[in-house]
């Protein structure tokens, strides 16, 4: 008999009902600036800039790295495609952006239906809360690459800021307040460390009372997406700098908007540090300098503020419980 592409582990058709599935869900995205549907070979956008007087383009690519290994021992596939979304909303917030569109790319080893959807689902929830529209994607079945049951992520966005409202961190002061805005857990970032430490002991589906849930369960929090409160902060000129605490943590993600001869002052103690983060040092016996270096600590992101605004902008964030966590300083060196 000839051989078929279905027979070397690619299915063409059930690539074609996944993309039929998933139209309602990707349609409930999409505003009057989008003006094709999914299945084109690219995604049209008509882009309306007369509010701007220098519109700039925004962009960020990302993934949720080894967050997917939590989904796959859950059976859980409809939060992560969230946290992508949000992770990149933030991370072209930082720069003072707002979303215009998302685009998605979803390779497996066996392309299983039903998780697919549930995975782009997830998309769709994520763009309509940050009026984001879901303009297009890719889904590839790759069985040599990924076991059955198995699959990754990544994610692309564009967002627009008018020049005169970017954020850049050069109108960073010695003095300038950082306002910490409270995660929901690990959000993208430290899986791998938080799954060998925990994964030896506990299983996903364990429920664990402190938390009032699984560990899966807490494990697949949704992040955050401080889009909403943040940026109208920004586009009030009420935020000199914003830093979105990923991989890399605190320190290391906000000394990349801070220039030569500032540094930071951080209060440790000014937070507590959620439950999660607390279990993961003590069973692994980890030491406090790695847990700073690697997780966001129940900070999910910073704020760098004059110190007049603080009261303002702590007022107009108290949904993320806003803490005073330290200041901006000059660097000894």
């Amino acid at each position: 008999m000839a051989i078929t592409y279905k027979d070397a582990g690619v299915d063409i058709s059930a690539g074609e009902e996944l993309v039929d599935a998933i139209k309602p869900l990707v349609k409930s995205t999409h505003n009057k600036n989008v003006l094709s549907n999914i299945g084109l070979f690219g995604g049209f956008y008509e882009a309306d800039f007369s509010e701007y007087k220098r519109p700039i383009l925004v962009s960020s690519v990302d993934g949720v790295g080894t967050k997917l290994k939590v989904a796959y021992a859950t059976a859980r596939h409809d939060t992560v495609g969230q946290c992508l979304v949000n992770h990149c909303v933030g991370d072209i917030l930082c720069c003072g952006a707002k979303p215009l569109f998302f685009l998605d790319y979803f390779a497996t080893g066996k392309l299983e239906q039903n998780v697919g959807v549930e995975v782009i689902k997830g998309f769709a929830k994520a763009c309509i809360e940050n009026d984001c529209a879901l303009i297009g994607g890719e889904t590839a079945e790759m069985p040599s690459i990924y076991k059955d049951g198995e699959y990754d992520l990544g994610g692309t966005i564009v967002g627009i800021v008018d020049k005169d409202k970017s954020i850049d961190g050069s109108k960073i002061e010695v003095g300038d307040v950082m306002i910490g805005l409270r995660s929901s857990g690990l959000h993208t970032n430290g899986y791998s460390l938080a799954r060998h430490v925990l994964f030896q002991k506990h299983d996903p589906n364990d429920f664990i009372e402190e938390f009032g849930k699984t560990l899966g369960e807490e494990l697949l929090s949704v992040h955050i997406s401080y889009l909403n409160e943040v940026h109208p902060l920004a586009q009030n000129g009420l935020l000199n700098g914003i830093s979105h605490i990923t991989g890399g943590g605190i320190v290391g993600n906000t000394k990349r908007i801070l220039a030569d001869g500032f540094s930071m002052d951080i209060d440790w103690n000014a937070w507590d540090s959620l439950p999660i983060f607390d279990m993961i040092q003590k069973e692994g016996a980890i030491e406090e300098s790695e847990m700073r270096h690697v997780f966001n600590l129940g900070i999910g992101m910073i704020l760098i503020v004059n110190p007049e605004n603080v009261d303002e902008v702590k007022r107009q964030t108290a949904i993320y419980s806003p803490v005073e966590m330290g200041k901006i300083v000059a660097s000894k060196n």
